[in-house]
């Protein structure tokens, strides 16, 4: 369970991931956050797992496909969907106005294929602990929590998917998943080892300067696709060994 609730707002426009699949590495590289919304006959059955509003002529725009609803009330939408541009899956929340949305749940077993579809999207990486386990997780990205992941932070502190290091001589570099093969971690320090075969090493910068705590988070194979949380995985960088992407 996700320690620190933080307000949830719409992360950019919607895209379908059932469209982008046949073209994920080109669009990883390309596709823009803003896919113009399909507009739909009233009539129309809807595909399941599709978010959609009625408009003020009558017909049906699709908001949202290969989305996971997790709360619906008189007041608000909730679901989750994976974010092309941000690389994880994230979660969203709309509030209800006059003109109504419209949900087409699915099955579990449905929604079990959409989360095996957002793995493919997503960065994947083993991680070893200082214990020595090892856990595979999907859609991995870092957040920032208080220490001990005790209250709420003081300022809003976005996730990443990159490394932020400070190198010997005073330079800093953001080092993207993208870049990285594997990662090892020696207290604050990182060294990390590049796809094209070169290093980096530094120590770990936080983007704030207030207490905070890095973790590394994703999802595994036990992940619900009921969960309201984007992840079942969660552990801080300082009790990580090493981490290696997949790519």
């Amino acid at each position: 369970m996700r320690l620190v609730e933080r307000p949830l707002a719409i992360e950019g426009a919607f895209v379908s991931l059932a469209e982008a699949a046949r073209h994920r590495a080109r669009m990883i590289a390309m596709v823009a956050l803003g896919l113009a919304a399909a507009c739909l006959p009233a009539r129309q059955v809807l595909g399941a797992d599709t978010l959609s509003q009625t408009t003020a002529t009558g017909k049906i725009q699709v908001l949202q496909r290969d989305a996971i609803v997790v709360l619906e009330n008189s007041d608000r939408l909730v679901y989750k969907h994976f974010d092309l541009k941000e690389r994880r899956v994230v979660t969203v929340s709309l509030d209800k106005m006059s003109l109504p949305y419209h949900v087409q749940t699915s099955s579990s077993a449905e929604r079990q294929s959409i989360v095996a579809l957002w793995k493919k999207f997503g960065f994947t990486a083993t991680v070893t602990d200082l214990a020595g386990k090892t856990t595979k997780v999907y859609d991995a990205y870092m957040d920032f929590y208080p220490p001990g992941g005790r209250g709420s932070l003081l300022e809003a502190v976005p996730p990443r998917t990159s490394f932020m290091l400070l190198r010997t001589g005073g330079a800093a570099d953001d080092v993207d998943f993208e870049k990285i093969q594997s990662a090892e971690f020696n207290g604050n320090q990182i060294k990390t080892i590049l796809r094209d075969g070169s290093s980096e090493e530094g120590q770990f910068l936080m983007p704030t300067n207030l207490p905070a705590e890095a973790r590394f988070l994703g999802i595994t194979d036990r992940y619900d696709p009921a969960s309201r949380e984007v992840f079942d995985f969660a552990l801080p960088l300082q009790k990580i060994r090493k981490i290696e992407f997949e790519h």
